[in-house]
């Protein structure tokens, strides 16, 4: 078996840090791609009703993915990146835990970020996936 990074990129970094990662690991690399797409004002987390910080304050939000091939089966290791929003990981990150079955799975987290830290993200993610499978690692200044 192999290694898979998956990663969400709404704004280009986090794309940039996994197709470093994955070319480093000689792994595979996979998208999670939103049914809604965010737009550039989506991400203006202060902006009052803004999209991405309403989603992040909502705990049981889920937002769809438009792809669900990724096939885990496949692999030992899933190395999976995202910014951090708030300091949590987009919402999106739990619906790609929650849609696959990682049992006997290592996901090793990497995030980017223009100044957040892991804040809850772990505990936020771990109710998606079984707390065991999740190992933290870095983030990556996004700025």
């Amino acid at each position: 078996m192999s290694n898979l990074v998956a990663y969400f990129s709404a704004s280009g970094v986090t794309r940039k840090e996994a197709e470093k990662l994955a070319d480093k690991l000689g792994a595979d690399l996979y998208e999670i791609k939103p049914q809604n797409p965010y737009t550039e004002d989506d991400l203006k987390w202060w902006v009052e009703g803004n999209r991405s910080v309403a989603e992040t304050l909502d705990k049981d939000f889920r937002p769809a993915i438009v792809n669900d091939d990724a096939h885990i089966e496949k692999y030992d290791t899933i190395y999976l990146g995202f910014p951090i929003w708030c300091y949590v990981a987009p919402r999106i990150i739990n619906t790609f835990l929650e849609k696959y079955d990682f049992s006997n799975k290592k996901i090793i987290l990497f995030a980017t970020s223009g100044g957040s830290r892991w804040g809850d993200t772990v505990k936020e993610l771990k109710v998606s996936v079984d707390p065991s499978c999740i190992i933290e690692t870095s983030t990556v200044n996004g700025r």
